[in-house]
């Protein structure tokens, strides 16, 4: 197992070879829909900061939510499965940053990654997760009613989600079996409740300033939770409460989490290595705890 795990943390995180299977993950118009949009496009302006020393997508205006699923190479394949949040403060989606480079880390570690490109900007300005959680919940059903289909453990399929991509993840392993949309079709009557997630630098779990744990009416911080992976670094700007403190009332209720806290490194770093930024290797830390886990064990 050693000599596997050192080969998973080892791998190369490159570019997804094989293009992906893209489908939508409605049926029809999303729950709740009454606008249309300007079209999708990347709003990246040339002023725009560099991270790890290269620009990022930033994809706004998304009215149709869809799902990229990249496998990994059939000869590391576990049968486990990723559904991927991007961040992008509910306003756009930092797509290839906090999305399809991360589905390429995760098929070095024989997982598939499945990019959901959800609905921004938020919809409701009272709760600006709600779209998000929406396309989420849903996108954890169709993909674990397609789980024989695409030779998948049912009960191997996580999330995991940055920032506001974080928030939409944690409130969907928060949810227990509440579904935040009526049931459109069969795929909805498969659960939703992720089997493990990843939070990294999750935000809107506590206000600005603030030092209290903010959990929207009808979530709830139960045993029942999924084990969860937490990274944050001590000077970002989206407090580390965030993290600290769902972490806490995660042990106060009888769950599992994991925590690491970096004294540097700001926001939005992804995957991106940046020298002499500790917490830009935090995928190694996850790749640990997946395996102790048991969501990277061989395909039976």
């Amino acid at each position: 197992m050693i000599l596997r795990l050192l080969g998973l943390l080892l791998a190369p995180v490159a570019a997804a070879a094989a293009e992906p299977l893209v489908l939508n993950v409605w049926p029809g118009p999303p729950p709740g829909e009454t606008k249309t949009l300007p079209p999708e496009a990347d709003e990246t302006k040339d002023s725009d900061k560099l991270i790890g020393g290269r620009r990022i997508i930033k994809l706004g205006n998304v009215s149709v939510p869809q799902l990229a699923v990249y496998r990994p190479s059939k000869d590391k394949d576990t049968g486990a499965a990723v559904v991927i949040c991007p961040g992008g403060g509910f306003n756009i989606l930092a797509y290839d940053l906090e999305g399809t480079e991360v589905a390429a880390w995760l098929n070095s570690l024989g997982v598939t990654g499945i990019v959901l490109k959800y609905r921004v900007p938020a919809r409701d300005p009272a709760q600006r997760w709600s779209a998000a959680v929406q396309d989420a919940q849903r996108a954890l059903s169709l993909v674990r009613s397609r789980a024989a289909e695409w030779g998948l453990d049912p009960r191997r399929i996580g999330i995991l989600g940055f920032s506001a991509g974080g928030a939409a993840a944690g409130l969907t392993a928060l949810a227990g079996d509440r579904r935040v949309y009526p049931e459109s079709d069969a795929a909805d009557a498969v659960p939703f409740r992720p089997d493990f997630a990843l939070l990294i630098y999750p935000a809107y779990f506590v206000e600005r300033g603030q030092t209290a744990l903010r959990i929207p009416e009808g979530f709830a911080v139960t045993k029942a939770v999924p084990p969860v992976f937490f990274v944050h670094a001590f000077d970002d700007g989206v407090p580390v409460q965030n993290s600290l403190l769902l972490a806490a009332e995660l042990k106060r209720a009888g769950g599992s989490a994991e925590v690491h806290v970096y004294d540097t490194g700001g926001h939005g770093y992804g995957l991106r290595p940046v020298a002499g930024l500790p917490v830009t290797s935090w995928p190694q830390r996850a790749a640990e705890w997946l395996e102790r886990g048991g969501w990277l064990r061989p395909r039976p």
